[in-house]
């Protein structure tokens, strides 16, 4: 399981967990049970899907 970057929507906390790809879509933030989106940050450090910039920000194929 990955260390993972996460922003909350409504309170803005930026936080790192530990969570299975597969679980990311239940996660909520600590804070304020809110909604979390993944946070980007540096380059892929997977393997990267043709055409990948090695930017996740702007890369729809890396699964990190």
């Amino acid at each position: 399981m990955p260390f993972l970057k996460f922003k909350c929507e409504s309170c803005g906390k930026v936080f790192d967990e530990l969570v299975k790809l597969s679980d990311v879509e239940a996660l909520r933030c600590p804070d304020c049970g809110g909604k979390v989106r993944r946070a980007y940050e540096g380059k892929c450090l997977g393997a990267k899907s043709e055409g990948c910039s090695g930017n996740c920000s702007c890369c729809s194929g890396c699964h990190h």
